[in-house]
């Protein structure tokens, strides 16, 4: 499927502001992965779907996280980490995309987990840095990512969690294990992302 057929199946699933915001993340999904070497098409893809399920019933989601067998502490975090792994698993259903790579990348965009591809890793942040994105401290993400991947990650989710505090809101451990993946010393010869 080429891209403006993903858009046209994805978009009755999204407010306008989302739909743009979809096309946003799609667009820097593609340059990251061009610069950073990731599967273009898989990440184009991934990027597309990432927000597939951010409108369904709360209820539904989290009915679904009890059903499929996800792990069952998404249900004690914001109802704003389930649109990620259930989307996967709607995408999968509905769309019917197969392909891992694709599935984990919408799987753990909001999250992340240790050990991400470099096509998690670049949805991920493309949903974090894509040019609708207006609040403090995005501009040093997107100056990050243009010279280091895991950097860049390493502070959106340090700004992320800083703002969950602030609120006093928990933050769910896989993005902890994130942050902390990514900043242990590496063994030599791991470029952990850079470029």
């Amino acid at each position: 499927m080429n891209r403006e057929e993903a858009y046209k199946l994805v978009k009755p699933h999204l407010t306008e502001h989302r739909y743009e915001h979809t096309i946003g993340v799609t667009n820097t999904a593609v340059e990251l992965a061009e610069k950073y070497g990731a599967d273009v098409r898989k990440t184009e893809t991934a990027a597309i779907f990432h927000d597939y399920a951010k409108f369904r019933p709360k209820d539904e989601m989290r009915q679904m996280v009890v059903d499929f067998g996800l792990p069952k502490d998404l249900l004690d975090y914001s109802t704003e980490l389930l649109h990620a792994p259930v989307g996967a698993i709607l995408v999968k259903k509905e769309i019917g995309i197969k392909d891992g790579e694709i599935l984990d990348a919408i799987h753990y965009h909001t999250s992340g987990r240790p050990n991400m591809t470099l096509i998690e890793k670049c949805v991920f942040l493309a949903d974090y840095i894509e040019p609708g994105r207006k609040f403090p401290g995005v501009e040093e993400v997107r100056e990050l990512a243009t010279v280091d991947l895991d950097q860049a990650i390493v502070q959106s989710i340090k700004n992320t969690v800083n703002f969950l505090m602030k609120k006093n809101q928990p933050v769910y451990p896989a993005t902890f294990e994130t942050y902390n993946d990514l900043v242990r010393p590496r063994e030599k010869g791991e470029t952990n992302g850079r470029k």
